[in-house]
C-alpha cells in the first residue's frame, strides 16, 4: 500500500528528520530527548496533515447530506 503524503506532511517530515539528526549529535542527553520528542510530534503532525488532505480529496458518503 502506498501512502500519499500531503505537501504540508512532507514539510513536517523534513523538520522531524532534521530534529532527529540534530538530536543524534547532542552530547546533552536531556536536550537530545527533547528534540526526539519534538520530532515525534512533527511526525504525528505529518500523519494528521496527510489524512486531512486525503479526506478533502476523497470525502466519504457520510460527508454528504442526502435529501429526498
Amino acid at each position: 500500500m502506498t501512502l500519499q503524503i500531503s505537501q504540508r506532511g512532507k514539510e513536517y517530515l523534513k523538520i522531524a528528520r532534521c530534529l532527529l539528526r540534530t538530536a543524534g549529535t547532542m552530547t546533552d542527553q536531556l536536550i537530545a530527548a527533547q528534540l526526539k520528542a519534538l520530532a515525534d510530534d512533527y511526525e504525528r503532525r505529518a500523519e494528521k496533515a496527510s489524512l486531512a488532505a486525503k479526506a478533502l480529496v476523497h470525502p466519504t458518503s457520510a460527508d454528504y447530506e442526502w435529501h429526498s
